[in-house]
């Protein structure tokens, strides 16, 4: 994935940050079924926490290095 410019960086992780939410909520209906499917759970968690380190990558690229 190259990503040229800071509104596409925006964007991307705009789009990131939905599909994290999409994935809380799926995850908390989930957890209020009866019985909760845990394995599929787990994977939506596992899936959620690599968004969230996407994100977090990608807003690193935002910030310019200092040097100090």
């Amino acid at each position: 994935m190259c990503i040229t410019n800071k509104d596409d960086v925006h964007d991307q992780i705009e789009q990131l940050k939905q599909a994290h939410r999409d994935l809380d909520s799926a995850i908390g209906d989930l957890q209020h079924k009866t019985p909760p499917d845990s394995l599929e759970i787990v994977r939506m968690k596992r899936e959620k926490l690599l968004i969230k380190d996407k994100i977090v990558r990608l807003e690193s690229t935002l910030v310019p290095d200092i040097i100090a």
